[in-house]
């Protein structure tokens, strides 16, 4: 009987640690980036959707914006084709662009199922839809790579619509140039646009990292917290490289943007958004804007 008081009380102890985070977050925009590993687990997608569903029913305002990478290769390999990256980004020819927005909207219905299964209504939305990411070609060091979109600018009225109704929107990174062109857009990208033009509370990217190391290669000298300047720093001294790169700029361009913070987790481990956003403690690198970290 004791111990199952005591595993009682424990779960008190941890509702109320997340009651503050709660108060502070409630009717708030939070933007999750969802891609990685955590996609291609079905049990780890599950929990992600799981968190975001909770999120939803304490008062927060998620929106995801998703990838789909690894299962784009997959149906690129399975027409013959070959996937071939400059600097992280995928060559799009007018065949593969096909085959991305395909799997890209599969993903997104299934992410909609997953979430109404758990009670919650949800809409699934692609940059093309109300004009919401309007792109021009981007070149990767001068090299063209195809159809692949460089956001200029997002029109939020669809998602400020959505959220005013209730709705969870999850938005598939596809868009239009102003010749109604569809391209491609890295997700990354996708979502720091949509986490600036909605002046979301939070932007959190799952990744299959844990976060960032001040010797990234090494993985020595594990970071919590970080402000947008030092982040800034760490990239200009050369410290940052690979795949956290992209990523680390699009943090700290998130949080120039007006984004208040953002998260890096790791979305391999069960219920990371819950833990990072309800716990004292967190798990991953928090990025968070100088006059925040002024008065920490």
């Amino acid at each position: 009987m004791e111990k199952n008081m005591e595993k009682v009380l424990q779960k008190a102890e941890v509702l109320i640690e997340a009651l503050p985070y709660i108060q502070r977050f409630n009717r708030k925009i939070i933007v999750v980036k969802y891609g990685g590993s955590a996609m291609s687990n079905e049990e780890l997608q599950k929990n992600v959707i799981k968190d975001v569903t909770l999120l939803k029913l304490v008062g927060f305002k998620p929106i995801i914006v998703h990838g789909g990478g690894k299962e784009i290769s997959r149906w690129v390999g399975k027409v013959g084709k070959e996937s071939t990256f400059v600097n992280g980004l995928r060559v799009t020819d007018e065949e593969t662009v096909e085959i991305a927005e395909m799997v890209l909207n599969k993903v997104n219905k299934d992410l909609v199922t997953m979430v109404q299964e758990l009670g919650v209504k949800a809409v699934g939305v692609s940059g093309k839809d109300g004009g919401l990411l309007q792109v021009e070609k981007k070149y990767a060091d001068g090299r063209d790579i195809g159809f692949v979109g460089e956001i200029t600018n997002v029109n939020p009225k669809v998602l400020y619509d959505l959220l005013e109704k209730d709705f969870l929107p999850i938005v598939a990174p596809i868009g239009l140039d102003e010749h109604f062109q569809t391209y491609n857009i890295n997700a990354d990208d996708a979502a720091c646009a949509v986490a600036k033009a909605v002046k979301a509370e939070k932007l959190a990217f799952l990744t299959d990292v844990e976060g960032i190391y001040k010797n990234y290669e090494a993985r020595e000298g594990f970071i919590s917290r970080i402000t947008a300047s030092q982040a800034d720093e760490l990239i200009a001294g050369g410290f940052i490289g690979g795949g956290m790169l992209p990523k680390l700029n699009n943090c700290t361009s998130a949080v120039h943007g007006g984004v208040s913070r953002v998260h890096i987790l790791d979305g391999r481990i069960p219920h990371c958004l819950l833990l990072e956003i309800f716990t004292k403690q967190g798990i991953g690198t928090a990025i968070i804007d100088d006059e925040e970290a002024e008065q920490i």
